[in-house]
């Protein structure tokens, strides 16, 4: 492939994928909205289009001409800049993400992933993919911390140094909870790890690799860096009216909420990818007969019905759990999700040591 075809099938794939995530992330809202309505004995939104299914596009042209309302006194440049801080970020980290094997259109070897970068030689994958992803991340609370700054708003702030402690308190543990899955596939490429689990069920990290309690201490992190229930502290609007978004309205105010969705999407597609085996079907290794078009779209299947499971399991613990306290927030991290997750380390390593 050359430069030409290399650039156009990249504008393609970034208009496909900021279309796809965009949806995604409205009709997320939807589905968190009847959900919880469900579990607490409501309806949820009816009134817009069949079933409520046009309640995102209303609630998006709210968004746009409700009135844009700015404090006199704010920080302008840093109050305006952080909201876009934090949906940039979070649109950039869903971009490394790999959805699938690659294809090959009339020729052309096409992966499905918006970062895989041109050599000269052919198109070529990022070999640390995640950890660029990581580093995304952890520079994304300077979006919450900026936002709680520039507000001049007390409750602002309050929110803004909260989410700055938890990113810190979480992000260590979550790192960590990554070192076994990355001893067992020996690479840090989102791809190469995948292809460490093709084959078997049994070959998925989470069953053959006996990292549960590696998925636990990741998703329970994941939940802290994503300011979800039960670890919204950052928000708490019963404690600080709103957290760090007290000050913003209209599509500023949105942009908090798509970067958080965004960055729910993100944590699904991650824990996919790391210990459900991408976008490998469970019946790998079966060998069931199917038509060549399922054997060329069933990665796409499995990969998206996986990554639901997870926004949905996001939206059955915010129906189901209460917020922490601020100090149980911060024991949990520090006292039980940390040590655990070292002690899971240097028993996998051992593990594999004695294999060898």
């Amino acid at each position: 492939m050359d430069l030409t075809h290399y650039i156009i099938f990249a504008v393609i794939k970034l208009a496909i994928l900021l279309w796809l995530l965009l949806t995604a992330v409205a009709y997320i809202v939807l589905m968190e909205r009847k959900v919880i309505a469900r579990m607490q004995n409501r309806w949820g939104p009816t009134r817009v289009g069949p079933f409520g299914l046009l309640q995102p596009l209303a609630d998006g042209i709210k968004f746009i001409l409700k009135e844009d309302v700015v404090p006199d006194s704010v920080y302008k440049p840093l109050y305006i800049a952080a909201p876009m801080i934090a949906l940039i970020l979070s649109l950039i980290s869903i971009a490394i993400i790999p959805f699938g094997p690659a294809w090959n259109l009339d020729g052309y070897h096409v992966p499905l992933q918006t970062t895989a970068f041109w050599t000269g030689a052919g198109i070529q994958d990022i070999n640390i993919g995640l950890l660029i992803i990581l580093g995304i991340t952890s520079i994304g609370v300077y979006g919450v911390a900026l936002s709680g700054w520039s507000s001049n708003s007390k409750y602002s702030l309050l929110g803004s140094l909260r989410a700055s402690a938890q990113l810190i308190s979480y992000e260590l543990a979550l790192g960590l909870s990554l070192v076994g899955v990355l001893i067992l596939s020996g690479s840090l490429s989102l791809r190469q790890i995948v292809d460490s689990q093709a084959g078997s069920i049994l070959n998925w990290h989470f069953f053959g690799g006996f990292q549960f309690i590696a998925f636990f201490i990741y998703i329970m992190a994941a939940y802290a860096e994503t300011n979800r229930i039960p670890f919204d502290l950052p928000e708490a609007e019963t404690e600080l009216v709103a957290g760090y978004h007290t000050e913003y309205s209209a599509m500023k105010f949105a942009m908090f909420f798509m970067a958080e969705y965004c960055n729910m999407v993100t944590v699904g597609c991650l824990a996919t990818l790391l210990f459900f085996g991408g976008w490998h079907s469970p019946f790998d290794g079966l060998n069931i007969p199917a038509p060549g078009i399922w054997l060329m779209i069933s990665p796409l299947f499995w990969f998206f019905i996986k990554v639901f499971f997870f926004i949905f399991l996001y939206i059955w613990i915010r129906g189901t759990l209460p917020r922490f306290r601020y100090d149980q927030l911060m024991s949990f991290g520090w006292k039980f999700l940390l040590p655990l997750a070292i002690a899971n380390i240097v028993v996998t390593s051992l593990v594999l040591a004695l294999k060898s």
